[in-house]
């Protein structure tokens, strides 16, 4: 029996590559009775259809020539008999369209469904646009009829259903096909890009749907299995489900929490660049998410030793820190300061968070690099926490490259540091050596501010000093961190400062 049900961040849900998806669709299609899937498909799709626009004047159908064409063309069918006005422009070629296909759309003929050359005109917001023109058939940006009927139902104020994918995504890495438009440095787009208020992904949920530009394409997701259980496909990623909370026993004390150590926030007086503030965000974020002590050693000369707004962080020089028995949050705001700390850093923290210019660090220093990949030899823990840009510089590309395929990215540099690496951004990945990623629904445009990226380094200082192995604490955190950004008000600026104080542990 086939289950749809609405993705959300709180359910792991397994993601599947475009070849996997295929094997499996090709698997159970042998299994089942001809053309089941696809009737199964159109069904979920009408069903759907129906729920979200019950009073819709007119639901415009475009089709493409594929089996995700097919779909569109079942799901007129169902709606045109239980009293809707579908209209299906259809893009196929009835002597060369795939044999389920043709049976769709002798189906939908025998319904009474209306087929036009040409979209309806006048559609309204309560009206419906269902994307079907290309699914996972996506190889290269859709081009004359097919881009001109998607920047058509972009322009419309009916809201879109996608089926599968909207059209043009890439399954996996949740990018368009590029044309001419050029958007920004690290990307381009196409010009008739669809933003779907609603996607519906068949048989696997696919990652592209939930990064890079898939968050914004794809809108609400939907998954529906069509009856089809129990995939032996391995997932490349799953989704970050909802952590598990934190017992605190009561015979407990600041001790049994872990002590959190900040090295960073390069002073004022250094290049007359002042980032301490990098680094006291990072404490606050580590204090509210539950370590027990917090201790910061900044590069500005021992000049601050006190904050007022926390007293409970405790001011250290780096000499009298004992590395060894710490969880040590490095590089937030350290700038070309913590390049001399690094070395003892990496060579004696037991469980370690490198941030911003710790990695810029590492980036350009080989000796600085071996020192990380060792850690795991020696049964340290790691996690790497870059931003685009800080990630291309570890990889030795440049940050379109890494935003091209963030997956491939993230488990590339876990590999090759040997540790837990997240990678921000939209769709934040979290990877570790020989485990399938986790992909975080959680968090929104709202995070890009400063300071947001020293918040969840500390936060996940704090889960690693609590106990958590590097990916658990990685994961946790991240979940956490976005679901902050989720809850804000939408009334009030979210700033770094006032996220951390809010943090639970």
């Amino acid at each position: 029996m086939a289950s749809m049900h609405r993705v959300t961040p709180a359910r792991r849900i397994p993601l599947q590559t475009i070849e996997a998806s295929r094997r499996l669709e090709r698997t159970a299609a042998a299994t089942l009775p001809p053309h089941t899937l696809m009737q199964r498909a159109g069904l979920a799709v009408a069903r759907l259809a129906l729920a979200l626009a019950p009073h819709a004047r007119t639901i415009w159908i475009a089709c493409g020539p594929g089996n995700n064409g097919g779909d569109g063309l079942e799901a007129a069918m169902h709606l045109q008999r239980w009293g809707q006005h579908p209209v299906v422009t259809w893009l196929g070629d009835e002597a060369s369209a795939p044999e389920d296909a043709r049976a769709s759309l002798a189906r939908a003929r025998s319904a009474g469904v209306a087929f036009s050359a040409t979209p309806p005109a006048g559609l309204g917001p309560d009206d419906l646009c269902i994307d079907a023109l290309l699914g996972l058939g996506a190889a290269r940006a859709p081009q004359g009829r097919m881009a001109d009927w998607l920047r058509t139902m972009q322009a419309s104020p009916a809201p879109v259903l996608a089926v599968d994918l909207p059209s043009g995504l890439n399954a996996e890495t949740g990018n368009f096909a590029p044309d001419s438009i050029a958007v920004d440095d690290h990307s381009t787009l196409g010009s008739c890009q669809i933003q779907a208020q609603n996607t519906l992904s068949l048989l696997s949920c696919k990652p592209g749907l939930f990064t890079a530009h898939g968050r914004d394409a794809a809108g609400t997701v939907w998954f529906d299995d069509l009856g089809v259980v129990g995939s032996a496909e391995p997932a490349c990623a799953w989704t970050n489900g909802t952590p598990p909370r934190i017992h605190r026993a009561h015979a407990t004390h600041k001790g049994s929490h872990g002590d959190v150590a900040m090295v960073g926030g390069e002073g004022l007086n250094r290049r007359g660049m002042g980032m301490t503030g990098a680094a006291l965000l990072a404490a606050s974020a580590a204090l509210h998410g539950g370590a027990g002590r917090v201790l910061v050693s900044l590069f500005d000369d021992g000049a601050m030793t006190l904050d007022p707004a926390l007293p409970e962080l405790m001011f250290r020089r780096f000499e009298a820190l004992d590395l060894r028995q710490l969880t040590v949050v490095c590089g937030c705001g350290g700038g070309d300061a913590v390049r001399p700390v690094l070395p003892q850093v990496l060579s004696q923290s037991p469980r370690l968070v490198l941030d911003a210019d710790a990695l810029n660090a590492i980036a350009a220093d080989t000796s600085l690099r071996g020192l990380v990949q060792m850690r795991a030899r020696r049964g340290l823990a790691t996690v790497l926490t870059p931003h685009p840009l800080e990630a291309a510089r570890l990889l030795g590309s440049g940050s379109a490259a890494v935003q091209s395929d963030r997956l491939a990215a993230v488990r590339r540099l876990a590999d090759d540091l040997a540790c837990t690496v997240v990678l921000k951004g939209s769709g934040t990945l979290i990877a570790t050596p020989g485990e399938a990623p986790a992909l975080n629904l959680t968090g929104n445009a709202r995070l890009g501010t400063a300071g947001t990226g020293d918040v969840l380094a500390g936060l996940i200082g704090a889960r690693l000093a609590g106990g958590a192995a590097p990916f658990q604490a990685a994961c946790a955190a991240v979940y956490q961190h976005g679901e902050a950004a989720d809850a804000w008000p939408p009334d009030e600026a979210l700033t770094a400062g006032a996220m951390a104080r809010r943090l639970r542990d």
